[in-house]
């Protein structure tokens, strides 16, 4: 009877060491992908491998070439060993999920270790915008200050939030929003009334929440449903005395339609993580505004979120390669084409167990 092979799986980088330092207790061969090596050796490491932690450079994908490790189609068809993919963090616009499932590839990411993280991101700027915080900062580097109450700002007590996409962030974003007794909207599909009446948010149409919300907060993932998603349309419903604010991903929403939004006083401003080319270019037109508040990508990276992220991402690779089915599975329907093809490459019948349920049967 022959030796099952040992798993191996290749990452670009961890969050945090902490990955590396949980996977060298398991019997797991784990390989770093150096991009800045031959690629030869690069395409060596991921040909071989049973698991993608994938490379999530978009920023340089277009000037390196770095697009070709994202996975794709491209990279899932020289890739045949490959049974799982999966993104650190909760976006996972990396992978062509559709090409995946078709391979029998598992999917994977991790929303849940970064929420606070992006929330409290969320709701800094809220407060930055609503107060005025930025603007004053600005207004005392810049010379004398003049009339102070050009910069009078406004409260959050009693306003209207609009999340659009109720998951582990916009969740937590309700909850931080508790205290300052606001209305919650929320836009999403998956919602449905038992867990909106649960969570204490009204469920709306996307064009109630952009016509009565005082802050529209987008939290939802790039698919092919949400891109595009908020445009020259949505921005013209909105109150100008309301807020425009993301920590999703730039193509979700109209960049031109919001720069025209903000310039005429459609809206009164925005606050901006995410960008259609990261890092955004200086002369970025939307960097160039005063009701402005940008930040580089940066609403998930804490000392904190990366370590929980990394802990996360290092016991889902566990999971998978103990056979289990694991809990942020994003394409379920693989999992009967997974199983096979885990069989046969591995040599070991995985179940529809997940690690959860595990934890719970032996508790």
């Amino acid at each position: 009877m022959t030796t099952p092979p040992r798993p191996r799986l290749v990452y670009e980088r961890w969050t945090d060491p902490a990955a590396g330092e949980i996977l060298e207790l398991s019997d797991i061969d784990v390989v770093k992908l150096d991009l800045t090596a031959p690629e030869e050796q690069s395409w060596a490491a991921l040909e071989s491998a049973h698991g993608y932690q994938v490379a999530t450079r978009t920023d340089v994908a277009d000037v390196t070439g770095g697009a070709q490790w994202l996975a794709g189609p491209a990279l899932i068809e020289r890739c045949q060993q490959l049974l799982a993919v999966c993104s650190a963090g909760a976006g996972y616009d990396v992978i062509d999920v559709e090409a995946c499932t078709r391979a029998g590839i598992a999917v994977c990411n991790n929303s849940g270790p970064g929420a606070e993280a992006v929330a409290e991101h969320a709701l800094g700027f809220m407060l930055d915008l609503a107060k005025k915080i930025t603007a004053a900062d600005r207004a005392l580097r810049g010379g004398p200050l003049g009339n102070r109450l050009l910069l009078q700002g406004s409260q959050l007590l009693g306003k209207t939030l609009g999340v659009v996409g109720l998951g582990a962030i916009g969740g937590r974003l309700v909850e931080l929003c508790a205290p300052f007794g606001m209305e919650v909207l929320v836009f999403d599909p998956y919602l449905d009334e038992v867990s909106a009446d649960a969570r204490g948010v009204r469920r709306v149409t996307l064009a109630e929440l952009v016509e009565l919300s005082d802050f529209v907060q987008v939290t939802c993932p790039l698919t092919a449903e949400t891109r595009g998603l908020i445009g020259a349309e949505q921005f013209a419903a909105m109150k100008p005395t309301a807020f425009f604010i993301t920590t999703a991903r730039g193509p979700v929403h109209d960049e031109d339609a919001l720069r025209q939004a903000l310039e005429t006083g459609a809206i009164a401003g925005a606050g901006l993580d995410v960008f259609h080319e990261e890092p955004p270019r200086q002369d970025n037109p939307l960097l160039q505004l005063e009701n402005v508040v940008a930040t580089p990508h940066t609403a998930g990276i804490t000392v904190e979120a990366a370590r929980d992220i990394a802990v996360a991402t290092a016991q889902q690779w566990q999971t998978l390669f103990a056979g289990l089915r694991p809990e942020r599975l994003l394409n379920p329907e693989v999992w009967p084409h997974y199983c096979d093809r885990f069989q046969d490459i591995l040599r070991v019948l995985p179940t529809s167990i997940s690690h959860e349920g595990l934890t719970e049967a032996h508790t």
